[in-house]
């Protein structure tokens, strides 16, 4: 049940259509005060309108606000093609695959990490929020490669300081257009949300601070393989670097990269890939290292661009 809400239309919004009026008096988008409308969540004088009809001053609004989505939880079902790459009584570190989401969110309905190892009997930390149990750091739907999530409460907050911290290592490979230049370099640029708001994130004053170091491993005639170390953990971090620089991941048609070039090396998302992962082990205190193989579609895309130069 949602927030009832009711009161009469004050004079100044006299003669405005009713889904400005409502936009105006609650602060909604028109499209959201439309669909609230068209749910019959509003009554001006105890009847269902239409959006566009005008209202009047003095009439009686009874508007009823949905709650806000609640993230879903994650559904346990195993996950083809995620891997372990290793597990013990506090974490497991998987290998996950292309088109996997680290935990549920609202919008997102393929299959998560979370989801995948309750599916297969993994215990995983309940610590956070519900929809998150264990995750101390995600990668994006479509980046592969080393992931780890926490199992017991105690590797949870541990873990979770670490990467906050940054004593962990995270390494990737990435395959972006063009030569960097130079070679071997840091991006310290702060990220924050698009202003468009289509879901992208950007290079933007007075973001959060973002910092990535890049090295050439080689370079092809049309991209570069690149070594990346990241200091900091934003949304899309490296494609927003590497796109503010004109160099975008090669297949991050999201990020400006060419679509011609993705179709000839066959790479259907961003050519990115969570190479290796390292940090302090919660219980032990040891130093462990973790690193995981590239897919098949990356291979053969890295194959095409080195066969052709």
């Amino acid at each position: 049940m949602g927030e009832q809400r009711s009161l009469p239309v004050p004079e100044g919004l006299e003669g405005e259509r009713l889904d400005a009026a409502l936009a105006r008096l609650f602060g909604f988008s028109r499209t959201r005060a439309a669909e609230l409308i068209a749910t019959g969540d509003v009554l001006v004088d105890g009847s269902i309108a239409a959006k566009s009809d005008r209202v009047h001053a003095g009439a009686w609004l009874d508007v009823t606000i949905p709650p806000p989505p609640s993230a879903p939880m994650p559904v346990a079902e195993p996950v083809p093609g995620m891997g372990i790459l290793y597990e013990d009584d506090d974490i497991v570190v998987v290998d996950k695959p292309i088109g996997v989401a680290a935990h549920p969110t609202v919008g997102w309905t393929g299959p998560t990490v979370i989801g995948g190892l309750l599916g297969a009997g993994h215990t995983v930390a309940t610590s956070g929020a519900a929809e998150r149990q264990g995750i101390v750091h995600r990668l994006d739907a479509n980046t592969t490669g080393a992931m780890v999530v926490a199992k017991s409460e105690f590797a949870y907050s541990h873990l979770k300081r670490a990467f906050k911290e940054r004593t962990v290592e995270k390494r990737y490979h990435a395959l972006v257009q063009g030569h960097m230049d130079p070679l071997r370099g840091t991006v310290d640029a702060p990220i924050d949300r698009h202003p468009s708001g289509d879901g992208r994130f950007a290079v933007v004053a007075g973001g959060k601070e973002s910092v990535t170091h890049y090295d050439t491993v080689e370079a092809f005639r049309a991209a570069s393989l690149l070594d990346i170390k990241l200091e900091t953990g934003r949304t899309h971090q490296i494609r927003v670097h590497m796109s503010a620089l004109r160099h975008p991941c090669v297949g991050d048609l999201m990020y400006g990269a060419d679509p011609k070039l993705a179709a000839r090396l066959g790479v259907t998302r961003q050519w990115l890939h969570a190479v290796s992962l390292a940090f302090e082990h919660p219980s032990t205190g040891e130093w462990v290292s973790f690193t995981s193989p590239y897919p098949e579609d990356l291979a053969r895309g890295l194959d095409i661009v080195s066969f052709e130069s």
